[in-house]
């Protein structure tokens, strides 16, 4: 029985057996109950027929002997005397006219093989109306007949033929429609063996539309996202690779030139240093943030943050590397607190201030502004660069997605980075087309409480509360390096 544990279509093809064997059996039965019934109904009128036949014949006998003459009675009731039936005659006054046992041959009646008879019957014999004489009769009973039994045998027979005729078809259905349907599974289950030993252009044909067919294209559609990510997977170890190779190696020629005495190490050349190790500290940072995303491990320290002052402050490390490509960016922000992570949202502003930068052609624009919408603050980066077609939008915030056009080769996960901890803020990010032409990002970020949160300034000036449109660092903050953070327009 193992094989049949094993073997789904062997269960399959059992199951439509069993079904149609049931089916099969329950149909003859039902047949069989109702030919029972009809059939009884149908002796007992043969039955009447039998007597009124024995009456009409007894009554010709006396039209035709003009009375009751035993010869002419033995004549005419002979084939029921052979039946075994047994009569007694009686005129209208009672007394016994004839007799079946007087029958010279009555010793040899009814004959072997004869069915048993009947109850008693009294029938009156009538010529022209008039009585002439009663019988008493015991008929063979109903449906004991040889030619009774005989049509019932032969109607159980081909009720037996029927069901087995019946279970042969649904064996026969079964086996086909079992290695049919076990067929579309089998090819299923190959494409899924293949594409687990590595064959990422494993796919299944169309299965129908049924089911299975739902399964093969959710399979299909799975095995696309599969290729699409290890597609997508090589080419961002590629540029990790990269990218990290890029400053260990400016690091390496660097240090070893101080070594060789090549190089002083004053303070510009400490300076560079510490910018590319800042640039390896970004990307092992996007690293890890997306890595605890998978999971689950942000760890939000929430307090009130001053939203206006934090993208002031982020505006700021970014500026001098934007004029340096004579990019202009402005601020416009509207006085609001939040509950948030201050480490986080800092990261969320630097991913898409340099985003922003990378697609900005020189001499473009950047805008970042802060407003609130009800009970959000909405934080939306808009840039005059190439834009982002509609059809990609979807996929901008994928992981290891690249859009075209960057200024720079990127790893692919800044907006990743950038998904991921607004929504471990419980806020939505989307994108849309800036008003310069280019690409808009747009942060949504629960408000805090607080009552001190009371609508800005019209947001359109960006003078509600003092801050410059376009102004310089803060006094005091430490100017950035050059390199801005690599993130990907998705």
């Amino acid at each position: 029985m193992r094989w049949l544990r094993r073997s789904f279509a062997a269960r399959l093809t059992l199951a439509f057996v069993l079904v149609g064997m049931v089916g099969a059996g329950l149909a003859t039965l039902l047949v069989n109950v109702a030919f029972e019934g009809r059939f009884g109904v149908y002796l007992e009128q043969q039955q009447s027929q039998r007597e009124g036949q024995l009456v009409a014949t007894l009554a010709a006998s006396h039209v035709r002997s003009g009375g009751w003459v035993p010869d002419d009675l033995e004549a005419a009731v002979h084939p029921l005397l052979m039946e075994g039936a047994e009569l007694a005659l009686h005129d209208p006054d009672g007394a016994l006219v004839w007799h079946s046992d007087e029958h010279p041959m009555a010793e040899m009646h009814p004959h072997p093989g004869s069915p048993p008879l009947g109850d008693p019957r009294t029938l009156a014999v009538q010529v022209d109306g008039e009585p002439v004489g009663v019988v008493e009769t015991r008929l063979p009973q109903p449906g004991l007949l040889p030619v009774d039994a005989a049509f019932r045998t032969e109607v159980n027979r081909l009720l037996l033929l029927g069901g087995a005729a019946a279970a042969v078809v649904a064996l026969v259905l079964g086996v086909v429609l079992a290695r049919r349907t076990t067929g579309r599974a089998r090819r299923l289950t190959s494409a899924a063996r293949s594409l687990a030993s590595g064959d990422r252009s494993s796919r299944v044909p169309d299965l129908g539309h049924d089911e299975l067919g739902e399964v093969g294209l959710a399979f299909n559609r799975m095995a696309n996202a599969v290729e699409s990510q290890d597609r997508l997977r090589r080419g961002f170890a590629a540029d990790v690779a990269h990218e990290l190779r890029t400053p260990l190696a400016i690091l390496q020629g660097r240090l070893e030139s101080i070594q060789d005495g090549l190089v002083s190490p004053d303070a510009q050349e400490i300076d560079s240093l510490h910018g590319e190790t800042l640039r390896l500290s970004r990307l092992v940072a996007d690293l890890e943030t997306l890595a605890r995303a998978d999971a689950a491990a942000f760890t939000l320290a929430r307090e009130h943050v001053d939203l206006a002052v934090l993208v002031g402050d982020v505006a700021a490390e970014h500026r001098a590397g934007l004029e340096d490509r004579a990019v202009t960016l402005r601020v416009t922000t509207d006085p609001l607190t939040a509950e948030a992570d201050a480490t986080r949202v800092r990261q969320i502003l630097d991913n898409l201030l340099s985003n922003a930068a990378k697609f900005t052609p020189d001499g473009g624009r950047v805008h970042i502004r802060l407003r609130r919408d009800g009970d959000h603050a909405v934080i939306d980066v808009a840039d005059s660069g190439p834009g982002v077609a509609e059809d990609k939008r979807e996929r901008i915030f994928d992981r290891f997605y690249r859009g075209d056009g960057a200024r720079a080769s990127g790893s692919g996960i800044g907006l990743t980075v950038v998904r991921d901890l607004v929504e471990a803020h419980g806020g939505t990010v989307s994108m849309g087309d800036s008003p310069d032409g280019g690409a808009q990002v747009i942060v949504r970020l629960p408000l805090s409480a607080d009552a001190s949160n009371a609508a800005g300034s019209d947001a359109g000036d960006g003078r509600g509360d003092g801050r410059p449109d376009v102004g310089e660092p803060h006094r005091g903050h430490t100017p950035p390096s050059r390199d801005l953070h690599e993130a990907d327009r998705g």
